[in-house]
């Protein structure tokens, strides 16, 4: 039996009926495998060749997602300068871009916004990444394109796009703590039509905390409580390119999510004992590209989403009482659950013009109609609804070969629509406006000067949420603004390297922030607050011959409350990812990452302390189609925490088999 017969035996092995896990994508990926529709420029009609370029923004390619096992969003974006991640009270994945949490950097998927409606947040973790092509994030200023709530930017989730005429992978990994990953990609391009489907699972029974991790009243150690996840995921996209210029393409998506929630190690910190028996997304969409004129191109997209969460309270550690207000003061509700019921739907029509020459004029129109609703499980608490619309102008202008100036503008507006038993405030605005100046002294290379003024406003959480009788409601709330300042540089400065440099500042004003004791015993969201956040982001890479490959992402940020005491919490002051990538034959890649963050602040008066971890790992083809990986994360089983009692895993071993073709 030869290689390739024998790989195509063991893959199909791996195709246990009906679970999956998250496919790993091919080293060798392409750009054209980019699904170029998800992408928020429109490229030239192919009449025109006027050299307009990307803005300015970073990426994390499907490449690195994979060899650097980064499973999940927050893990992947976790490899990008001017990001940090934290999980938070609720087990959620979580990202500061710049300092801006998902609320004010918010998260799309080939440009449609995915956050949940009540909130704002999105549990990253929960987004797996084997179907990702790329996730491109803007910082700072973002395009106008994106709609409304970009405050400290954009973080858009690029699926694939099928490029040959049957394509796909099919992964198996397992690992520590009864980690278990499947999956399969598939993909078919006929050139007028092409089809790409997934599925996946990855599931897991615990994370095993570090041996330095000193057992508390909480937390006895080993295997950390109430720590399982499972996910399941599937997706299929169907795509029409009668032409060289149209394309449309439908989309469905389905993720269904179920968590433990682990309590804090802390003794003294109030315990919640949660869990979350579903954790559920689907989404329907529809987006197309067609051209008008030979210089008038039109996108549409449409959206409608679906997210459903439910969250039983028990009483203890055991897991088999739910808490009612009975037996518990800090219960969620007289059943001990809170179920939510959220819809989310809308689209943008986007108009590109070509025709005066030096000019790409792009004017758009955004809707997201959000709708939230809360069961107690014995009568519905709650009903919100918002209607949130976006106008948005943006021109990049050609000055001379090497000059390029991008000027945008956009009027975001609120309408409640539904507040249920709470008067329901007038409609709120918000205007935005940006500009950047680009040099490109030389091919790839460009500097870049910007300043950008953003606004996000505010959530249904922000406005209503009583937090179980804590809180008093605030529908006035004001939106939070923003005023980025940023130099730069991206480009590939000498033979086999890539650098990105920025140096950036944000004045944040009208910052929603909790105020304590408005009356006795009850909090409430104000707009109080002003902050700064300022620093400097390097990253480089460089091949050094055929054999190696390295480098390192750093971020300085310094954060300051310019109005009161409270602390700016979950980032450190510097991080930095080092890598290295050495193949000393040819198909064996032995590949080791550091990571170092500084110490945060996780609330007021908790600190976390700094932490240096390193993953290693090795790949071997097997054949051209099949590999073997092996490695362990956390070799040092360093003891750290990124939210204060809540302990991250200790030393954790895996390894996978996939199979491409």
């Amino acid at each position: 039996m030869n290689d390739k017969i024998l790989s195509r035996c063991l893959a199909l092995g791996l195709l246990t009926p009906g679970v999956f896990a998250p496919p790993l994508l091919a080293a060798g990926q392409t750009e054209s495998q980019v699904f170029s529709l998800g992408e928020l420029l429109i490229r030239a009609p192919s009449n025109r060749s006027d050299g307009f370029g990307d803005q300015v923004s970073s990426s994390v390619s499907a490449r690195d997602m994979q060899r650097f096992e980064r499973h999940n969003v927050t893990e992947a974006l976790g490899l990008l300068s001017g990001v940090s991640t934290s999980t938070n009270a609720r087990n959620e994945g979580t990202i500061s871009l710049r300092g801006f949490d998902s609320r004010q950097a918010p998260i799309f998927i080939d440009g449609i916004p995915v956050y949940v409606p009540y909130d704002g947040y999105v549990d990253l973790d929960r987004f797996t990444t084997g179907d990702l092509a790329a996730i491109q994030v803007a910082k700072g200023m973002s395009s106008t394109m994106y709609g409304p709530n970009t405050l400290g930017g954009a973080i858009n989730l690029v699926t694939r796009k099928p490029v040959s005429e049957f394509e796909g992978d099919v992964s198996l990994g397992v690992g520590s703590g009864g980690l278990l990953r499947r999956g399969v990609n598939l993909g078919s391009n006929q050139g007028s039509w092409y089809v790409q489907a997934s599925a996946s699972q990855d599931e897991a029974d615990y994370y095993r905390l570090s041996d330095d991790f000193e057992p508390t009243l909480r937390e006895n150690g080993n295997k950390r409580e109430n720590s399982d996840f499972k996910d399941r995921k599937q997706s299929l996209k169907i795509g029409l390119t009668p032409n060289e210029t149209d394309e449309y393409a439908f989309g469905y998506v389905r993720q269904d999510g179920q968590k433990g929630q682990p309590p804090s190690t802390d003794p003294a910190a109030t315990q919640r004992y949660w869990r979350w028996p579903y954790w559920d997304k689907e989404s329907y969409y529809f987006i197309g590209n067609h051209a008008l004129t030979d210089y008038e191109t039109l996108r549409v997209r449409a959206f409608a989403d679906h997210y459903a969460n439910g969250l039983d309270g028990y009483t203890n550690a055991t897991y088999t009482r739910l808490a009612t207000s009975g037996n518990n003061p800090q219960s969620l509700s007289s059943t001990g659950s809170s179920n939510y019921d959220d819809h989310s739907r809308g689209g943008s029509i986007q108009l590109q013009s070509d025709r005066l020459d030096g000019h790409q004029i792009k004017v758009q129109y955004a809707l997201k109609q959000d709708r939230h609703e809360e069961d107690d499980g014995v009568r519905t608490t709650k009903r919100l609804e918002d209607r949130l619309t976006s106008i948005a102008l943006e021109d990049y202008i050609r000055l001379a070969d090497r000059w390029h100036l991008s000027l945008g503008a956009s009027r975001d507006s609120l309408k409640p629509l539904d507040a249920d038993v709470y008067a329901k405030p007038d409609e709120q605005h918000a205007n935005n406006w940006q500009g950047a100046l680009y040099f490109d002294p030389a091919p790839d290379h460009r500097l870049y000067a910007s300043i950008a003024r953003k606004s996000r406003l505010p959530t249904l959480k922000d406005r209503y949420s009583l937090r179980f009788g804590t809180f008093i409601e605030n529908p006035g709330l004001a939106p939070e603004h923003a005023t980025h300042y940023e130099l730069g540089y991206q480009g590939q400065p000498w033979a086999g390297g890539q650098l990105e440099a920025a140096l950036f500042r944000s004045e944040i004003e009208d910052l929603i922030q909790r105020v304590r004791n408005v009356q006795p015993g009850r909090d409430q969201m104000q707009n109080i607050n002003k902050a700064r956040h300022e620093g400097v982001e390097l990253s480089l890479r460089q091949a050094l011959g055929e054999q190696l490959e390295t480098g390192f992402a750093y971020t300085y940020l310094e954060r300051r409350n310019l109005s009161s005491s409270t602390r700016l919490t979950d980032t450190p002051r510097n991080k930095l990812n080092l890598w290295a990538d050495f193949a000393p034959i040819e198909r064996l890649h032995l590949i080791a990452m550091l990571e170092h963050a500084d110490q945060r602040w996780s609330s007021d008066t908790a600190k976390v302390s700094s932490f240096t971890r390193v993953d290693l790992k090795a790949s071997l083809a097997l054949t051209r189609e099949l590999s073997v990986e092996a490695g362990v994360s956390n070799l040092g089983d360093e003891d750290y925490e990124l939210s204060d009692g809540y302990a991250e895993a200790g030393r954790q071993y895996f390894t996978n088999l996939r199979y491409e073709f």
